[in-house]
């Protein structure tokens, strides 16, 4: 075999190598990324019974308190927004999405987005995390009233493309917003 042809070869055997480094690296890539959906999603399960839990205490704490029915009655009676009672399960709902968020935040820091927060929690990512919430939430209605309005889909399938609509959304700007990797100096 001449030089020549051994260089080449070598050349094509390193070129292979370095193929397969390469895909091995995007598929550690995209496994972190499936971990991070499945890790967010889990916490997301957890919210939700935090929401539910908050918002069925909240709405307890709401019907018991004569200053807060007081509240609400004056509510609605100055701005004709609805019944007293309406405004009272949207005083619980925001009350509990509140709480479920930040706590989403503080677990999503903690576990999920480890190493892109360092453990740390920051009004900033904080804030930006509260409105990618709300970006989901509109995702999430948008779509809930598009497919059971527009398509005519049983309601529990609406809401079933909805809540996934609002994960990739969610998922999403935590991703590549919220706790986005920073380049070092």
């Amino acid at each position: 075999m001449s030089p020549l042809s051994r260089s080449d070869s070598a050349r094509a055997k390193s070129s292979r190598a370095n193929s397969v480094r390469a895909m091995i690296a995007d598929a550690w890539r995209k496994r972190a990324l499936s971990l991070k959906a499945a890790s967010f999603a889990l916490i997301g399960v957890v919210n939700t019974a935090i929401d539910y839990g908050v918002f069925l205490l909240a709405r307890a704490g709401f019907e018991k308190s004569p200053a807060a029915l007081s509240l609400f009655d004056a509510l609605a009676g100055s701005c004709r927004c609805g019944k007293p009672a309406t405004l009272l399960l949207i005083a619980a709902n925001i009350t509990s999405w509140i709480v479920a968020v930040s706590a989403s935040y503080i677990m999503n820091s903690s576990i999920t987005f480890a190493a892109e927060s360092g453990r740390k929690l920051h009004w900033r990512p904080y804030l930006k995390f509260i409105i990618a919430g709300i970006a989901g939430l509109i995702a999430n209605t948008a779509t809930l009233v598009f497919a059971a309005q527009i398509l005519l889909l049983p309601v529990y399938v609406a809401k079933a493309i909805a809540i996934l609509a609002s994960f990739i959304v969610n998922f999403s700007l935590s991703h590549f917003v919220v706790f986005r990797v920073r380049d070092t100096p």
